[in-house]
């Protein structure tokens, strides 16, 4: 790993505690509802104290808004990218490990929902099931898991004809047992990489749903806060620009985080 990314990462890492931190402790930094109207529409930032940032076109805090936004958006981004990789482990062993009509079925799924952008395949599964953070997280799930079950299904392949697994097989272990037992751990470290990519493409994913107002009206969001400051633009653009700048500061930070992973994690395999 080079210093250059060494100190990328940590930078990227510093910043991603403190967005964790600011979502863990919401309620205590901002009490109250964020999206309760507490104040004059439009305040200016800086010119009240109770309201450090301003206040929406609503009279909502924009502060409790990012606070609690941060909850909303990191807690679905994370939540969908764990799914994501969970499926795509489970298709990309199986396929992998068992192989034959097996992979051939598994292979063809993938390269089907693969095959449809995974933001407008997100985008259709909402509408049909309906606003909400679960729906936000199952559609997230159920469109962008296919690169990690090709990266799982490759390292599987790799890794089922190493000697220990035949020794697996010599014993008497089902092959269930050998595949999530034996070969899923050797075959994780490249998946362990992805999972910055996965977490990013959650949170902007999620952010798009929000503004498009395909998210969970009762819970602000940082896409939601986006969306709804895009009426007032050209006389508070700032509505606008904070909720962004959030959005590009964990996505920015949980990237270049999983960067400095990733070259950690292939210089141990080198070793």
């Amino acid at each position: 790993m080079t210093r250059l990314t060494f100190m990328t990462g940590l930078f990227g890492a510093v910043i991603l505690l403190s967005l964790l931190l600011l979502a863990l402790f919401a309620p205590q930094i901002a009490p109250g509802d964020p999206l309760q109207m507490v104040g004059r529409p439009l305040l200016t930032p800086f010119t009240d104290s109770r309201f450090p940032l301003g206040t929406t076109q609503l009279g909502r805090d924009v502060w409790a808004g990012l606070v609690h936004g941060a909850r909303v958006s990191l807690t679905v981004g994370a939540t969908a990218a764990a799914a994501v990789i969970g499926v795509g482990i489970l298709v990309g062993t199986l396929s992998g490990f068992l192989g034959g009509f097996v992979d051939n079925i598994l292979m063809r799924i993938t390269e089907a929902v693969q095959s449809i952008p995974a933001f407008l395949l997100a985008l259709a599964l909402v509408s049909v099931m309906g606003a909400s953070t679960t729906s936000v997280v199952i559609a997230i799930a159920l469109s962008s898991w296919p690169p990690s079950a090709r990266l799982v299904r490759a390292e599987v392949l790799r890794v089922r004809t190493l000697d220990y697994v035949d020794a697996a097989r010599v014993v008497g272990r089902s092959p269930l047992a050998i595949a999530f037992l034996e070969v899923l751990p050797s075959a994780l470290q490249p998946v362990v990489a992805l999972i910055g990519i996965t977490v990013c493409e959650a949170i902007l994913v999620e952010s798009a749903l929000a503004f498009l107002g395909l998210s969970d009206p009762n819970l602000q969001s940082w896409g939601l806060m986006v969306a709804s400051g895009r009426a007032t633009l050209r006389v508070a653009p700032l509505l606008v620009i904070l909720p962004g700048l959030a959005i590009a500061l964990a996505s920015l930070s949980v990237s270049v985080v999983g960067d400095a992973l990733a070259a950690w994690l292939g210089e141990r395999r080198m070793i």
